[in-house]
């Protein structure tokens, strides 16, 4: 992560938020590029576990969460939280736009 300068990052956001309008609409637009590109699922791991990302969503509150299973254990992680693999997955920019527009 952080391989992007600000205008990459910049254009990504205007990518995704180009018919969006307010802060809800323009997390919606970013949530799905972020479902549309980044490659599921991936292994990382969370405070020194082992997890599988399978997935997104938004929660009520206007988070979006990263879906993380271990064996039966389902737990959704912040996607501001969540730490990414070495190498990340492909598509993981689309993670450090969202972080960028969040600020």
């Amino acid at each position: 992560m952080g391989m992007l300068d600000r205008a990459e990052l910049e254009a990504m956001i205007d990518e995704a938020t180009v018919d969006a309008y307010g802060e809800d609409e323009q997390r919606t637009g970013l949530f799905t590029m972020l479902e549309e590109h980044l490659a599921l699922p991936f292994t990382t791991t969370v405070l020194g576990v082992e997890v599988t990302v399978c997935g997104f969503d938004l929660t009520p509150d206007g988070r979006i969460v990263a879906l993380c299973s271990r064996g039966r254990v389902r737990q959704p992680i912040g996607i501001l939280d969540l730490p990414l693999p070495s190498p990340p997955p492909e598509g993981s920019e689309w993670i450090e736009a969202y972080r960028h527009w969040v600020g």
